[in-house]
């Protein structure tokens, strides 16, 4: 299997982050890729590649070019208003207040931004611009004749929407890469969110449409991340009415009823005729995860790969979540492993 990769993500590197009423280093680190990409190279997965440059024109076809031009100028600005540390916003445009873009940095950044929860750094911009270059070459390779590639992308981003960051995510590399299979003559794309988290995001940007079915396995929303998103009524709306599919599980939920959900999820994707498949791979679904409720132990992700190439379908694995970060390697590489070696 063929492997994009990027070091720029080494460049974001948030210093902390708000949980449980207290700063704590944050969850999402360098050493999340690193270890993954070690793995990678230990199992022998395949050939790794750096990225290609395709611009910023993929990104506009799912991100809005003042949100794109804010992200990528809010740390200069930061820096001229002599600021220090992270760049996090504290007030949000919430239920009974306007949705007025300001004109002050902290305004905008809390006007697109959902929770405090992707801090801006002086390389997050072009770790993201990178991490979504890797989400695209691994979709060119696969545009180009291969059955599957994996885009290990950091920052994830399937909680980013089209003008929102949040979650850890900027860029929504999965929703990019589901956009260019469209743009280059795919006419029915199926992506499969596998992460703990519900992916908002993705849902969001696909809401009302019908080229795109969207599939989620996650923790309950009624109790966990997002919380505002991801429940089973939400079933798409306008042209997407039925091409949403959500799968909320209660927490404590081990392979027996994840895997049942898995079984249910691929079906649809079966019944929908998809011609390619974008996994959002989130292997924070692990029973050691620290901000997580399943009970996935390492060898069921290899059951989840052999399960996802039963598809038969040419697969785009999208790299997400995960914070066992001394497991993460391992079990993502797991996935790939069952679906190479199915």
């Amino acid at each position: 299997m063929l492997t994009y990769y990027s070091d720029d993500h080494h460049l974001h590197h948030g210093s902390c982050e708000l949980m449980d009423g207290q700063l704590v280093p944050c969850f999402e680190k360098p050493q999340r890729a690193e270890h993954v990409l070690a793995r990678v190279k230990e199992r022998q997965l395949g050939a790794i590649h750096g990225p290609s440059d395709f611009g910023r024109a993929p990104l506009l076809r799912i991100h809005s070019a003042a949100y794109l031009d804010f992200f990528e100028g809010a740390w200069a600005r930061w820096q001229a208003e002599q600021g220090q540390g992270d760049l996090l916003p504290y007030t949000w445009p919430a239920r009974t207040l306007s949705e007025r873009l300001p004109s002050s940095l902290h305004g905008q950044l809390g006007y697109y931004s959902f929770d405090a929860g992707a801090p801006i750094t002086a390389g997050t911009w072009q770790a993201a611009y990178s991490a979504a270059q890797v989400a695209l070459s691994a979709q060119a390779a696969i545009a180009g004749g291969a059955h599957s590639a994996f885009a290990l992308c950091r920052p994830p981003g399937h909680h980013a929407a089209g003008e929102l960051m949040g979650g850890y995510c900027y860029l929504n590399n999965a929703a990019i890469a589901a956009q260019a299979f469209l743009d280059q003559g795919r006419t029915k794309v199926a992506i499969l969110d596998v992460d703990y988290h519900h992916g908002n995001g993705t849902q969001s940007i696909f809401y009302a449409r019908n080229d795109v079915l969207f599939t989620s396995i996650h923790g309950d929303p009624v109790a966990e991340f997002p919380f505002f998103l991801g429940y089973a009524d939400e079933l798409g709306e306008g042209s997407g009415a039925g091409y949403n599919l959500n799968l909320p599980l209660a927490a404590g939920s081990g392979w027996d009823v994840w895997g049942a959900a898995l079984e249910t999820a691929c079906q649809r994707i079966a019944a929908y005729g998809a011609e390619v498949i974008v996994v959002s791979l989130g292997v924070d679904t692990f029973k050691n995860d620290p901000i997580s409720q399943f009970k996935l132990d390492s060898p069921d992700y290899l059951r989840m790969g052999q399960r996802i190439a039963a598809l038969g379908l040419p697969t785009l694995f999208v790299m997400e979540g995960g914070y066992a970060v001394a497991e993460i390697g391992i079990n993502a590489v797991n996935v790939l492993e069952g679906f190479q070696n199915a």
